[in-house]
């Protein structure tokens, strides 16, 4: 115990070891966290003036980014004033709140995305029940099931982290405060803290990711039984876009989630995180936008209403 510490606060390395490029990855990044701000925001303002867009699946569509927008804000800011400034450090405080943060964020929408994927099971294999099944006060249970299972993960993880004592060393090698990173910080044998963050893992990301290929079977299967090749074609396109976020999300999410500390790499774990913590937000109104005819057409409409008249 000669080793341990009571450390107040911490010292985020991000991207210092590029001193020479830092003007550059600020612009960049900010440059990314405006289009993603701006993006999902026109999305939230559209779906809420065009009324053909009032739908279900348009209503999760809302809340996937606002997410979007609360995800990024909790690491780009920091990470721009990380680039900037001299001062790398970080309080215990805040290090804790960014990263309850941005787990209750993740985690909602990991749950988000499995019940926008019901949506689309729901209208292709039952359309005639779609109406019934998806009603309004459904999917406001769905979304706040969502919240409400992002906020247990996001607390019981940083609680638990933020629990143990750490080492004399209190640099983390990364742009803000991600578990494997601070937990390498942790004294003594981490084992079963990692069985922890597996196991909650597997209930908020493996879990929705199963219900979410449970649904695309099923509507596939409907799909390849519709006679008709515009039927399939239509079907086909409501679901292209969520897949491509499903599978940008998922992808990275569980290669960093799931796994033992000991294939741990700091500078592929920063690559991943920046991936999907920062890449993947900004992708998804463009992926929404132009693979959505729905979308296009609202968008359309609403530049006409706010257009002032001659």
């Amino acid at each position: 115990m000669e080793n341990v510490t009571s450390v107040k606060t911490f010292i985020l390395l991000g991207f210092s070891n590029a001193p020479k490029w830092r003007i550059l990855f600020f612009v960049i990044f900010l440059c990314i966290y405006i289009a993603t701000v701006l993006g999902n925001l026109l999305i939230i303002v559209i779906g809420i003036v065009d009324s053909a867009l009032a739908t279900p699946m348009y209503f999760f569509l809302r809340i996937l980014s606002f997410i979007e927008i609360c995800y990024t804000s909790v690491t780009i800011p920091e990470l721009l004033d990380n680039i900037l400034s001299l001062d790398k450090n970080i309080s215990l405080r805040a290090c804790a709140t960014q990263m309850y943060f941005f787990l209750l964020f993740a985690c909602t929408e990991s749950c988000l995305l499995a019940f926008m994927a019901y949506d689309r099971y729901v209208a292709i294999c039952n359309p005639l029940r779609y109406p019934v099944i998806m009603r309004k006060r459904v999917c406001v249970q769905l979304a706040a099931l969502s919240w409400s299972c992002g906020s247990l993960v996001a607390v019981g993880h940083t609680t638990f982290i933020f629990t143990l004592p750490f080492c004399e060393s209190n640099v983390i090698n990364h742009f803000f405060c991600e578990i494997q990173p601070v937990l390498e910080l942790v004294c003594g044998d981490t084992y079963w803290n990692e069985v922890q963050i597996i196991g909650a893992a597997a209930g908020v990301i493996l879990l929705p990711f199963m219900l979410i290929l449970l649904s695309y079977s099923q509507i596939i299967a409907t799909i390849l039984r519709m006679k008709s090749a515009k039927s399939r074609q239509k079907a086909f396109s409501t679901c292209s876009a969520h897949l491509i976020v499903v599978s940008l999300f998922y992808g990275t999410g569980i290669f960093v989630c799931i796994r033992p500390k000991s294939t741990y790499s700091l500078n592929v774990d920063k690559f991943l995180s920046l991936f999907y913590s920062v890449i993947t937000p900004i992708l998804n109104p463009i992926i929404y936008s132009l693979r959505n005819k729905d979308v296009i057409g609202a968008l359309k409409r609403t530049v006409l209403k706010l257009r002032p008249s001659k």
